[in-house]
This record gives structure tokens, sequence and C-alpha cells, in this order.
């Protein structure tokens, strides 16, 4: 089947698609090509189905979204949580065309920007500590993902005396945190503590870490009124990823947010199954 012809049914079967109960969505982003190029992905996280994608990262991807919504019988008044990283750009395109809808910060991301503040830390102490080089994957891994050397390994680091142990505690304390709070009050007084507690370590890439989790204060600690993640919208991430590499790229962007429409969109309206079969078999 040619791409042109592939373009099209899909496009038709989302052309019939009904928006009209989304209120809980979830914005992320994936690569289209190498370097810096990017498509907007807008995920339905009750019915766990992508529901738009477009090129670029920037505010103006929400303007095209709620235009999409519309067209498919969505309201924006309804859309009452949206679920996204913290990019300035994503932030305020939800403020300006989503305004009943509250944020919240996904711990995924809020914690990668905790693990960056602890390597930077371990890079900077590895300059004058030879046994920090070549263990940077011991302080960003979970006991639980570590082999048993890697254990023994860091087990073994002398933890007393290195400000990366310091960093990588405060980055535990935070993921405990997450695991261990259950109210909205517990979180805010655990986490009060803990920017307290990471302000004043005198480690600057964990005091900047904690000063960027000040700033969105109120759409992390969202997360634990809610529990809204993007945890599925990166999983369909991983397989838009997966069908462009067995494609070995599909040409243009269009044809690559076609597929994710494929993969990802249930698209209920698609011609006979055959049609499938042709297009990713």
């Amino acid at each position: 089947m040619t791409p042109s012809l592939f373009d099209h049914y899909v496009e038709a079967a989302r052309q019939r698609e009904d928006f009209s109960s989304v209120q809980s969505v979830g914005l992320d982003e994936t690569a289209s090509r190498r370097g810096h190029n990017y498509i907007s992905l807008f995920h339905d996280l009750d019915q766990k189905r992508l529901l738009f994608a477009c090129e670029g990262r920037d505010k103006a991807v929400v303007a095209a979204f709620v235009k999409d919504l519309e067209a498919h019988g969505g309201q924006t008044e309804n859309v009452d949580s949206v679920c996204i990283d913290m990019s300035k750009s994503y932030i305020a395109g939800v403020g300006e065309w989503l305004p009943n809808a509250d944020i919240t910060f996904d711990p995924f991301h809020v914690m990668a920007i905790v693990n960056k503040a602890v390597d930077l830390v371990r890079r900077q102490e590895a300059k004058t500590e030879p046994l920090l080089k070549k263990t940077r994957y011991l302080w960003l891994r979970n006991e639980a993902n570590r082999t048993q050397r890697q254990q023994e390994h860091f087990d073994s680091l002398p933890k007393s005396r290195l400000k990366t142990a310091r960093a990588w505690q405060i980055k535990t304390s935070l993921q405990e945190i997450y695991q261990q709070c259950q109210t909205l009050t517990d979180a805010e007084t655990a986490l009060s503590r803990w920017y307290n507690w990471a302000i004043r370590c005198r480690l600057e890439p964990m005091k900047d870490a904690a000063k960027t989790i000040r700033r969105h204060w109120n759409g992390i600690l969202s997360w634990f009124d809610g529990h809204l993640n993007n945890g599925g919208v990166e999983g369909v991430n991983g397989l838009i990823q997966a069908a462009k590499a067995r494609a070995r790229g599909y040409g243009t962007v269009r044809h690559l947010i076609t597929m994710a429409y494929l993969v990802a969109g249930k698209l209920v309206h698609l011609p006979a199954p055959p049609f499938i079969t042709r297009c990713c078999g």
C-alpha cells in the first residue's frame, strides 16, 4: 500500500472519532528525526488512546490540539486535568488554551531533573575522586535494577565522605515521598522538609533542582491528589519509536504521525483487518 493511501485511510477513520468524553489529557513529545525534531502527542488518559499529534513542541501545539478536539465534538471546558513535563511552552499553551485544566507534572520528569543533578555532582567530584569514574549508572539506577556485581560495587563506595552520596540520598528521599505519601497533606509536609534539606545541602546542582521543584510546586503536589501520570504515554512513545525503527523511518513527519494514530489511536472505523497487515506486516 502506498504511503498516500495509507494516510488517507487512517485520516478518514480519525475524522469519525468522537472526543466528547475527553476530560484528562496527557501531553508528551517524541523524536521524529535525529536531532531536535519532535512531534507532540496528546492522549486521552482515561481511554488510553492517542487523540492528536502534530509537529513541534511550542505552545502553538496546544492551540492546534484544541481546534482538533472541538472538531471531534470535544469541549475545552470539559478538560479539567492535563499531565505534562515542565516545558515552559507546554505550560504556557495549557494556561492559554485549556484554562479550566489543573496541571500535574509527571513524577518521571520530576525525578529526571533530580537524577540529572545527581549526575552533575558526580561528574564534578570525579575530577578529584577517581573512585567515581564509570559509576554513573550506579547512582541513577534503583537497587532493584542493579546487577549483583553493580550492587557490590555500589556498596563498596565510601559513601560517608562522598558528595555524590549525599546527592543520591536527597534523590532517594524524594522517591520515597512519591512511594509513601498517601495524601496531599502528607506529601506537602514531606516535600517541604525535602526542599529545606536540598536547598541547604551546599551542592549547587541539587540546590538548582530544588529551586526548579519549588517553581513548579502546585503541579508537583497535584499528582498526590489524583495520581495522574504519563506512564502509559511514555509506553506508547516507545511503541511509536519501535514501529519507526522497523520501517527504517517513514520519509515524512506526516507518515510518522499517521503510524502513531494507527498504533495508539484505537481507531474503530478502519477498513477490514487485511489493511493493518498490509500496513504493518
